[in-house]
């Protein structure tokens, strides 16, 4: 299994990014998730799609201007982030476990991908 995160970069407060992470070689019923780390700080949970996305859940502080989605076709995990804020800047990452289950917990996903990082200017 192969994740591959994209979408990062440099992007005004208030402005939007849209995140993707390719899958490869990842069954496609598996939950997926996002997560952040923050520079000096430790990695976070941001999102997750699970149950083929009948089950979706948000950090509370990304939750009301964030949404996560599934592109099935090519197994692509998307995350859409407006209203953004200089407390928004990380490296996001993308996670995949073995399990339809979506979770908050990063211990319990397998599959990573290398991140990308998003940098929110004030």
């Amino acid at each position: 299994v192969q994740l591959q995160a994209s979408g990062g970069g440099l992007v005004q407060t208030g402005g939007s990014l849209r995140l993707s992470c390719a899958a490869s070689g990842l069954h496609v019923s598996y939950a997926m998730a996002w997560f952040r780390q923050a520079p000096g700080k430790e990695r976070e949970f941001v999102a997750y799609w699970g149950w083929r996305g009948t089950t979706t859940h948000y950090a509370d502080s990304v939750s009301g201007r964030s949404g996560i989605s599934r592109i099935y076709a090519n197994n692509t995990l998307l995350l859409q982030m407006n209203s953004l804020k200089p407390e928004d800047t990380a490296v996001y990452y993308c996670a995949a476990r073995t399990s339809a289950l979506g979770t908050t917990n990063q211990a319990m996903y397998t599959y990573w991908g290398q991140g990308t990082l998003v940098t929110v200017s004030s």
